[in-house]
């Protein structure tokens, strides 16, 4: 048996995921492959505490509701995502769904509200007790203690940490008979998430989460919105329609909200979310998770629990759901890596709309409409160059106007595939360029020459580490602008604008060339002097 250890991986590209960071604050100090048999030398110490009721539980709600609607019910009840296949995960991406995935604000609120409600209608049918004992503070209690348990078990993750420190304040307000929904209590809860994590205000479950719970107080906090839900004399059907009315607005709100930074952060968005989310919230909170609940609470007194079938149906029209949206005609918009001063506007923008009132919030639509215009007008990267050299993707547009990818690799990564999508915002599979009209490729070498702005650039691309003769190379490399390669080139390889070898690879990391603009963006640039980046080689 041999193992490969190796320094957790810098982003591939610009504006790619970070794993170097994430693993820096976790304590990881390197990845690794294995290579033959794994041989036990010592059997692992017999787990237990709360990740074995965990696991058990997961297991126990897979075995009660089939296929990908089991895998999403053990996910809703104990935090364990791993059985979600990649199909389903992808269809709840793409449809803007997969927040429903993450134990986060929706979760939590449910299981206390419900916790809440439970307690205090049951306490109430004991007038002895109701007439001595302040029922809200009992019921407050319960759903602390509801909401404590759930974040536990589900592996006190920072959206859920968040979500239940939140939703303590909501119940000492609602025992303390205050106004429960308050920005001061968005505030407090930030300030705990960054005492203990202030990491996380960089990564996109902080700044989702809090945009999300910020867009839903000032939207309920605004006049119009308490006017238009102010209680009045009218027949259930017309609440129950301004109840609906207000679930969409809720629902196109945060999508809103969180659109900016989702496109930061992933380079996608789905176009369709906000109307799947008016069905799939209530879905969810309303119908899926108290099946579930009330399903294990039969099961603990031996009770055969119809309920599974009811959890199952409900989880099923969730798939259906993220299926049939994702697959509508445009319901994903990819798009290029935006620039710092491009979210910084955003976010500035979207903080002002929501802290500010009166007429003066108005003022915020500047920053957004600037913000706007940067990301409509942010060039796509005409070549791609992964961290190692060995990945290549140029962007090209057909004969019908739609662009498309070529791959100098044609790679079994999915990773480095959907990476290089990503960044040129293209949807369609790459084309390797070796089948590519107007390339030139032998068993070392591919060579392509692209027209950008006022001029043609020629691109000589290694395929192979095979050792080329020195001078053959160098007259290559003198017609070339731009020579890429995973290896070390010889000095004599001289290219006209850019030589990407891997000695200048292990100091840059990946890179995005825009060749109109004729400016290199380099995953190095991005860094800064932090622990976490020392290059990859």
């Amino acid at each position: 048996m041999r193992v490969r250890l190796m320094p957790p991986a810098s982003p591939m590209l610009p504006g790619a995921y970070d794993f170097a960071r994430a693993a820096w604050f976790k304590g990881l100090t390197a990845t690794g492959s294995l290579i033959g048999e794994i041989e036990v030398i010592e059997p692992a110490p017999a787990n237990s505490g709360l990740s074995v009721l965990q696991r058990s539980l997961a297991g126990h709600v897979r075995a009660n509701v089939d296929g990908g609607a089991g895998t999403i019910a053990a996910a809703f009840a104990s935090g364990d995502r791993g059985a979600i296949s990649q199909a389903d995960e992808e269809a709840l991406r793409d449809a803007g769904l997969t927040h429903l995935l993450a134990i986060s604000g929706l979760h939590v609120s449910a299981v206390i509200a419900g916790a809440y409600l439970v307690v205090l209608k049951l306490l109430a049918l004991f007038p002895a007790l109701a007439l001595r004992v302040r029922l809200p503070v009992l019921a407050a209690a319960a759903g602390a203690f509801a909401g404590i348990s759930y974040t536990l078990l589900t592996g006190a993750q920072v959206p859920t940490v968040r979500a239940c420190v939140a939703a303590m304040l909501v119940l000492g307000a609602l025992a303390l008979g205050r106004d429960a929904l308050s920005l001061r209590m968005v505030a407090a809860a930030a300030i705990v998430v960054m005492l203990l994590w202030p990491e996380s205000v960089i990564g996109p479950s902080f700044q989702m989460s809090f945009s999300a719970v910020l867009a839903i107080v000032a939207l309920h906090s605004s006049r119009p919105v308490k006017a238009f839900l102010a209680p009045r004399e009218e027949k259930w059907w017309h609440r129950l329609g301004r109840n609906t009315a207000m679930l969409f607005l809720t629902g196109l709100v945060i999508e809103i909200a969180l659109m900016p930074i989702v496109m930061f952060h992933f380079h996608r968005a789905g176009l369709y979310g906000a109307l799947a989310n008016v069905i799939a919230i209530p879905l969810v909170t309303f119908i899926a998770m108290p099946l579930i609940a009330l399903g294990l609470a039969l099961d603990l007194f031996g009770l055969v629990a119809p309920v599974w079938w009811l959890v199952e149906l409900s989880l099923e029209g969730l798939l259906g759901l993220a299926h049939f949206t994702s697959a509508q005609p445009g319901a994903v918009k990819l798009m290029p890596q935006m620039s710092g001063l491009t979210i910084a506007l955003f976010v500035a923008g979207g903080l002002w709309l929501a802290l500010w009132s009166g007429r003066a919030r108005l003022l915020a639509l500047a920053p957004i409409g600037l913000a706007t215009f940067l990301l409509i007008a942010t060039p796509i990267p005409d070549v791609l160059i992964g961290r190692e050299g060995r990945h290549v993707g140029i962007t090209v547009t057909q004969p019908d106007g739609s662009r498309s990818l070529l791959s100098l690799r044609d790679s079994r990564s999915s990773y480095s595939r959907d990476n290089l999508l990503e960044l040129a915002s293209v949807t369609s599979d790459p084309i390797p360029l070796s089948e590519w009209p107007g390339a030139q490729c032998s068993t070392e070498f591919c060579l392509i020459d692209i027209k950008r702005g006022d001029r043609d650039w020629t691109l000589l691309l290694a395929r192979n580490r095979n050792l080329i003769e020195e001078r053959a190379l160098a007259a290559a490399c003198d017609r070339a602008d731009i020579v890429v390669a995973d290896r070390f080139l010889p000095r004599s390889c001289q290219p006209r604008w850019l030589r990407a070898d891997r000695r200048f690879l292990s100091k840059s990391g990946g890179l995005a060339l825009d060749l109109e603009a004729e400016t290199i963006a380099s995953v190095a640039s991005r860094q800064g002097d932090h622990g976490w980046w020392k290059g990859w080689d």
